[in-house]
């Protein structure tokens, strides 16, 4: 792995001192959100998983059509 430039490297701190500096406060917006959400939510939280056959998977793809000869039309 190549090293950093002189200047990578101070924009590298940099961004890493802001996110430290940010870290507590997202952690409070977390916190005060997840209590809201458990006052305001159901009571009931309970969300069954679904069974295997309802799990989400794509539709499978349309069938090829079959190449046509080219040469024209038959006579």
């Amino acid at each position: 792995m190549p090293r950093y430039t002189p200047e990578q490297a101070r924009l590298r701190e940099r961004f890493e001192g802001l996110i430290g500096l940010i870290a507590p406060a997202l952690d409070l917006v977390l916190a005060a959100g997840d209590r809201i959400s458990r006052a305001l939510g159901p009571e009931d939280e309970y969300y069954p998983i679904r069974p295997p056959g309802e799990s989400f998977e794509l539709a499978p793809p349309p069938p090829a059509e079959e190449p046509r000869e080219s040469g024209g039309e038959p006579a």
